[in-house]
């Protein structure tokens, strides 16, 4: 459901939908309209936000509906995650079922839960007030929290399921931790790719509209405070964040193809190597499909297989860094 979470966050994303409510009501925001009288009062709060005015100006009804439904579908299934967790967890805590350990285990995802929640209201917020989407940076944090978020669930879950011992491989452990880090940047990076509508500018591969560096990063009179805080007023952030993106996936790629090149005698991690590069390759080939078809709109299938690629390879890449003692 964390993971589902994530795919549906991106989806709001990408379809422009995120500030479509404007409130954050944690109990009667769980229901939403039932009539005509309440839609309308919604599309008049969203008609007085900037993405309306800046960009949606004399959307129907109908494409309100539209947008509404993925920001509601996103709340609702957190609310649902929270019922999902509390039941079964009274069930199992009165019969005696949750030791210690696992309680605090517990207790930090719980916490954590809340975290990336309250976080995802200030990212809501950072739109409705001047600009008319989401603070790409605010944006790129929430996604940093859902995956610390969904790492440590993992974590709780891979050490209540999995009884054998953790092999000893020191090689592997320092390989693994450079791969994790490299891999959280680029997940990082593709917010901010989402974030900033970045693959529209340079749809084109292997080079970036003929160039291998975009010319705007190779001015220094580009390189000023206000274009990393203003980047949607510029082309520099937009150019210099896929860039970056791009270097930063042959980067991790070719790390992951060294890693599984070792030889090593530890089945798990020889595995986990195999599943890494598989799904390494397949990211690869999302995010040069995605890259491509980004011809004045982000296609939305592409962008969201290519994030949930991209979590998929984070876990499997957990489960073999786990199997390391």
């Amino acid at each position: 459901m964390v993971f589902m979470q994530i795919i549906i966050g991106g989806i709001t994303r990408l379809t422009g939908s995120g500030l479509s409510i404007t409130k954050w009501e944690i109990v009667t925001g769980t229901f939403p309209p039932t009539n005509e009288a309440q839609w309308e009062e919604e599309f008049l709060l969203y008609q007085e936000t900037p993405q309306y005015k800046m960009i949606n100006q004399g959307m129907s009804m109908s494409q309100f509906k539209f947008i509404y439904f993925w920001e509601y579908f996103h709340r609702l299934w957190a609310r649902t995650m929270g019922i999902v967790f509390l039941l079964p967890f009274l069930y199992f805590w009165r019969k005696g079922a949750i030791d210690l350990v696992l309680m605090k285990r517990l207790g930090i995802t719980v916490l954590l839960a809340a975290i990336v929640a309250a976080f995802g209201w200030i990212m809501v917020a950072s739109g409705l007030i001047e600009r008319p989407w989401v603070n790409a940076y605010k944006l790129t944090m929430h996604l940093l929290l859902a995956l610390i978020l969904i790492s440590y669930l993992f974590y709780t879950i891979y050490h209540v399921f999995n009884k054998t011992e953790a092999v000893k491989d020191k090689e592997s452990k320092k390989w693994l931790h450079v791969v994790l880090i490299v891999l959280v940047i680029q997940i990082m990076l593709g917010g901010m790719m989402s974030g900033m509508k970045a693959a529209l500018m340079y749809p084109t591969w292997p080079d970036m509209y003929g160039e291998w560096v975009p010319g705007v990063l190779l001015s220094a009179d580009q390189w000023r405070a206000e274009n990393f805080v203003m980047y949607d007023l510029n082309q520099f952030m937009p150019a210099l964040v896929q860039f970056l993106h791009r270097m930063t996936g042959y980067v991790l790629f070719a790390l992951i193809v060294l890693f599984a090149l070792r030889k090593t005698q530890f089945t798990r991690i020889a595995r986990g190597s195999f599943w890494m590069l598989s799904i390494a390759l397949i990211q690869v080939v999302l995010g040069v499909f995605t890259l491509i078809q980004s011809k004045g709109t982000i296609p939305v299938d592409l962008g969201v297989y290519h994030q949930g690629g991209a979590i998929i390879l984070l876990l499997t890449v957990l489960y073999t860094r786990f199997s390391v003692k």
